[in-house]
């Protein structure tokens, strides 16, 4: 029997198992594991899972694993909720600096639970006729569509992440709908297979594509199934951008401990 104690926290409905990891303790963790821990009927219930880690030269490292219990690629939201969960740890500095798999980030809070998320920079955009594609540390096909609210994400989304081009690596899917004050997303997303409340570096992939053809700052208000973010970028060039931070909630939910066979 395996024991573990965990955090759970959420960043607009996007949700986390978080384990403070800084003595190891946690390093052996198994792919089946992580999957048990983040199923919803027979675990914790979670999109991902996250160890808080120890690396020389940064405040915390993160690993980040999806529900299906593989490693996987950047998440934003997951970020913002590991930078919570780091100042809840006592790790007060005013700007905490970690290094995830996809490079070094920086990280403000704001109050107890609002964290400025700094992403890396983006440059080089792939445009379709009808799509663009990114990699935000995660890569993410991005669509405008016209009725995002009524939309078949599941499905849909799972047509495009699975087509030919897609298939063996996978891609995150972004459905996108300009509103009066910004946009709305709506995400499926590789992993969890399904679509979740709120993907982070989706977020962030569809307000880059939402800029303007003007190079200036922006500040792009985004809504999503669960709650308000925010995006602020440099736009430097027709498919470059520089200073990306992905702003909004990261709450602790509880806070428990659980038994596995």
């Amino acid at each position: 029997m395996s024991a573990f104690h965990f955090y759970k926290y959420q960043g607009t409905g996007n949700d986390f198992v978080i384990m403070d990891n800084r003595n190891g303790e946690y390093d052996q963790l198994t792919e089946q594991q992580v999957n048990r821990l983040c199923d919803r009927r027979f675990g914790i219930g979670a999109d991902g899972l996250m160890l808080l880690n120890k690396r020389e030269g940064y405040d915390f490292a993160m690993k980040y694993y999806n529900a299906d219990g593989r490693e996987s690629s950047m998440c934003g939201n997951g970020g913002r909720c590991l930078v919570a969960f780091a100042r809840k740890m006592g790790l007060n500095q005013e700007k905490l600096n970690f290094i995830a798999i996809d490079g070094p980030h920086e990280a403000t809070l704001k109050g107890d639970d609002w964290v400025n998320l700094k992403m890396q920079d983006v440059d080089g955009v792939e445009m379709g006729s009808l799509y663009y594609y990114l990699n935000t540390g995660s890569p993410h096909f991005v669509k405008f569509v016209d009725n995002v609210q009524s939309m078949d994400v599941f499905n849909e989304g799972r047509q495009i992440r699975y087509n030919d081009r897609f298939a063996k690596e996978g891609t995150n899917v972004n459905f996108v709908q300009p509103t009066t004050e910004g946009i709305f997303v709506r995400t499926y997303e590789r992993g969890v297979e399904d679509e979740t409340y709120s993907c982070g570096t989706g977020v962030t992939a569809a307000a880059l594509m939402s800029a303007g053809s003007e190079e200036k700052e922006y500040v792009v208000p985004v809504q999503t199934l669960g709650g308000a973010l925010e995006v602020r970028f440099t736009k430097t060039g027709e498919r470059s951008y520089k200073n990306i931070w992905l702003c909004g909630p990261a709450t602790l939910v509880f806070e428990g401990n659980i038994t596995l066979p």
